[in-house]
């Protein structure tokens, strides 16, 4: 096996000068760069990271925290960051906090202590909390912003406005939304999103069925208080639930979308095995998990060579609408009373 040695004898340069070549190439000059590089390639010398990273107290782990496994959106963030991590040389631990924001600070701690870095995803902790958690330790926020620290998170308010211009077309004029936990900060944009829109159109009544859990359960309950309420459609906090109002449909024998159109959030893998095929919002998430590794690496890294992070601002990808069967024009039915379907 080929050494570092090896490689200095052959660059004319000292062993140190390889490390930092191969390791830290911007703190070698670009002429001493290439000819390290060019006697690396010709020896076919690979460098070892695990020795390198005992001389940096490094693990070359990274830890990601995510709220629930079993949903569709995170094992996509999982994968997505396992993949950019591995490309990156890192591997990876994952952490379940289970929906609930008191796990949240041991599972963090943890990993700190474990790991170069964390990737925190939709945590369910207050900004100061999540601020707390992560101390001076790299770290990059995902599916949502948290002032001083590096986030990169979805458009969902301009999601929400989407589907709900998507809907007013097809002529809807009651739409329920089933919004999804009371801390989960994109369920919080895109109920923004929606009462925006629906203050730019007095012709359409937005409804607003309350906070349910985001699973199948949840979407079910959303599907009998829409129903009573007398809405012709109804947006989903996520595709679960939306599965959950089109199951919940069927067995009541109210036809979607005939006598009631149903949108998601995220585009999961239930989307397109729903029948009919959901209409929801796509979110990048492969795109969301592999900038958060990149961010994070790149915070590594400065910090391995002495440089001050500084967060920029939050970058924010594009959503798009995704157009199916589940949502079409409205059946002509009585409108009962909001007030009296929700108990109020």
């Amino acid at each position: 096996m080929t050494s570092a040695h090896e490689v200095a004898r052959l660059a004319g340069v000292s062993v140190s000068t390889v490390s930092r070549a191969l390791g830290s190439p911007d703190l070698v000059a670009p002429a001493t760069r290439e000819r390290v590089t060019a006697a690396a390639a010709q020896l076919d010398y690979r460098p070892n990271p695990s020795a390198r990273g005992l001389r940096l107290g490094r693990t070359h782990t990274l830890g990601l925290v995510v709220p629930d496994l079993e949903n569709p959106f995170f094992t996509s963030i999982v994968k997505a960051v396992e993949g950019r991590a591995r490309y990156a040389g890192y591997s990876l631990i994952v952490a379940d906090s289970e929906e609930e924001a008191e796990n949240e600070p041991e599972l963090v701690a943890t990993l700190r202590h474990r790991t170069d870095g964390v990737v925190l995803a939709s945590l369910r902790s207050d900004d100061d909390a999540v601020r707390a958690m992560v101390g001076d330790a790299p770290a990059v926020v995902v599916n949502r912003y948290v002032p001083g620290l590096p986030s990169v998170t979805a458009d969902d308010a301009d999601g929400a406005a989407q589907v709900f211009a998507h809907l007013r077309a097809l002529g809807h004029r009651r739409i329920a939304v089933g919004g999804g936990p009371e801390t989960s900060r994109s369920g919080l944009e895109r109920l923004h999103g929606l009462r925006a829109a629906a203050a730019r159109h007095d012709d359409v009544e937005l409804i607003e069925l309350g906070s349910f859990p985001p699973y199948y359960s949840g979407g079910a309950a959303v599907a009998d208080l829409a129903v009573a309420c007398g809405a012709t459609a109804v947006i989903a906090h996520n595709d679960v639930m939306a599965a959950g109002i089109v199951g919940r449909a069927r067995d009541r024998g109210i036809d979607v979308p005939g006598d009631l159109s149903v949108a998601g959030f995220d585009d999961s893998a239930v989307a397109t095995v729903l029948s009919p095929a959901l209409t929801t919002v796509r979110v990048p998430r492969t795109r969301l998990g592999r900038r958060a590794v990149d961010l994070l690496v790149a915070q590594v890294e400065d910090r391995d060579r002495g440089a001050a992070v500084v967060p920029d601002a939050p970058q924010i990808l594009a959503v798009d609408l995704v157009i199916r069967g589940s949502s079409a024009e409205p059946a002509q039915r009585p409108t009962p009373s909001v007030d009296a379907a929700l108990g109020r």
